[in-house]
């Protein structure tokens, strides 16, 4: 049996529906479904067993199983309850790892390209000790996952048991199908992608910094496709574990993004550029990119999708139809 936590939420479902494509019906979601339908995420599913979080640790105990994919985490970057978001993402995924290295199960996690904070330092996927301690995230969330990356980091360094795989994969901004439950939290095209389709005007921001235009914010989008084929990958490669970043290696900006839905749907652009808001001028991204040189020297090649084919997908087999799950 697999355990994927967090796996009735956006990639976790995506991980599920992979396994199960691949032939693999005895995986258990370890998640909350609430009552804002997120359990569409899961309905072309099938699963050995639903675990709920707060039974988690008492379901483990005895079992024995292929691997943990640990996505289960309060990912919201607006979030404010310290205590819940060091709970979820802090010490349970401490709890997660104690349990692997004692039992020797593979465990892959998601870490997060928000512990990179403002980009200032760069976006390396260097996971020592003295590199991660460098890291000054922006946000409640951020900090939360880069105090979980130092904690492995420690353990390994100090030479302490690990599960024989310990990944953790620093994801960037990743979109598609199954995202919809997110509300702020969706990807900008999921979010506008009815006004575009409508031809009402699609707002995006201005530039507040001088030498970019504006919309050419730029963020390393990635397919959520591609997101599931490295998780893939790692489950087939034991022999591989670290912390690497998980993007394309090519900023893109929003408007790249939302001129490739109209393409997609065969319309012409209606975008009209708006003030950000003062609030968040100060701790706003213009750009960033994943260096994902480590984990091609780790051994994927499975390449990544070009922005344009991976927006004409999401729109063509899911946003633009009834059914958009997968």
């Amino acid at each position: 049996m697999l355990l994927v936590t967090g796996g009735a939420g956006f990639i976790g479902s995506n991980v599920v529906a992979a396994l199960n494509d691949a032939g693999r019906s005895d995986v258990a979601v370890c998640d909350i479904l609430g009552s804002d339908g997120k359990w569409r995420n899961l309905s072309k599913r099938q699963l050995a067993d639903f675990v709920p979080p707060a039974e988690l640790i008492g379901w483990l105990q005895g079992r024995r199983l292929d691997a943990v994919i640990h996505l289960g985490a309060i990912s919201s970057t607006t979030a404010t309850d310290g205590d819940l978001v060091m709970e979820a993402n802090f010490k349970t995924p401490l709890r997660l790892l104690d349990w692997c290295t004692a039992t020797a199960t593979p465990l892959i996690y998601a870490s997060s390209a928000a512990t990179y904070g403002d980009g200032e330092r760069g976006f390396d996927d260097d996971g020592s000790v003295a590199a991660l301690k460098q890291l000054r995230p922006m946000n409640l969330y951020g900090w939360s996952k880069n105090l979980f990356d130092l904690a492995v980091a420690e353990r390994a360094a100090r030479g302490e048991r690990l599960p024989p795989q310990c990944v953790g994969l620093k994801f960037f901004n990743v979109f598609g199908p199954n995202e919809y439950h997110k509300g702020t939290m969706m990807s900008v095209l999921a979010r506008r992608f009815d006004d575009i389709k409508a031809g009402r005007v699609v707002q995006l921001f201005k530039s507040h910094r001088e030498g970019i235009a504006d919309g050419d914010q730029r963020r390393d989008f990635i397919y959520v496709d591609d997101v599931v084929r490295v998780t893939m990958w790692l489950l087939a490669t034991p022999s591989v574990s670290g912390l690497f970043n998980v993007g394309t290696g090519k900023a893109r900006s929003f408007k790249d993004l939302i001129l490739s839905a109209y393409t997609a749907l065969g319309l012409p652009p209606n975008i009209e550029y708006v003030d950000m808001p003062e609030q968040i001028r100060g701790a706003y991204q213009y750009f960033t990119e994943s260096k994902v040189e480590r984990l091609r020297q780790a051994g994927y090649n499975g390449g990544f999708t070009a922005l344009e084919d991976a927006v004409e997908t999401y729109v063509k087999n899911f946003l633009n139809r009834s059914d958009r799950f997968r």
